[in-house]
C-alpha cells in the first residue's frame, strides 16, 4: 500500500480545463472629468465618441491615440451597462489600456 495520495477528479479537471482569460483583455480603465466635477473613473468595454473625422470606437488595447472631441455623447460601455455623458468639446488620449477624456477646455 503506497503512502502517496492520488489526485481528485476534480483536480484533473482542472488541470486540463483553460485558463480563464484575464479581465485586461476585456477591460481599460477610463476617465472622464472636467476642472471641477468627475463624470466617470472606472473600467470599461468599450468608449465611442465623435472626432472632425467621425464616429469612433475604444477598445481594450487600443493602440495609443489622441484626439479634439467634437460636440456630442461620449459613450462608455461597462458590464452593468451603458452611460453617456453630453460634451461640448474635450480632449480625448488613450495610452497604456486607459482612456482620459478632459472636458471643457
Amino acid at each position: 500500500m503506497s503512502d502517496d495520495p492520488k489526485p481528485a477528479a476534480d483536480d484533473k479537471a482542472a488541470e486540463t480545463a483553460a485558463p480563464p482569460q484575464k479581465l485586461d483583455d476585456k477591460l481599460m480603465h477610463a476617465k472622464v472629468y472636467a476642472p471641477f466635477k468627475v463624470y466617470f473613473d472606472d473600467m470599461a468595454q468599450s468608449v465611442s465618441a465623435v472626432n472632425d473625422t467621425g464616429p469612433f470606437d475604444i477598445l481594450p488595447r487600443h493602440h495609443h491615440f489622441m484626439t479634439l472631441l467634437n460636440p456630442g455623447d461620449v459613450v462608455i460601455r461597462t458590464a452593468e451597462g451603458e452611460q453617456r455623458i453630453t460634451i461640448n468639446r474635450g480632449v480625448m488620449h488613450v495610452k497604456a489600456n486607459q482612456v482620459i477624456v478632459f472636458l471643457d477646455v
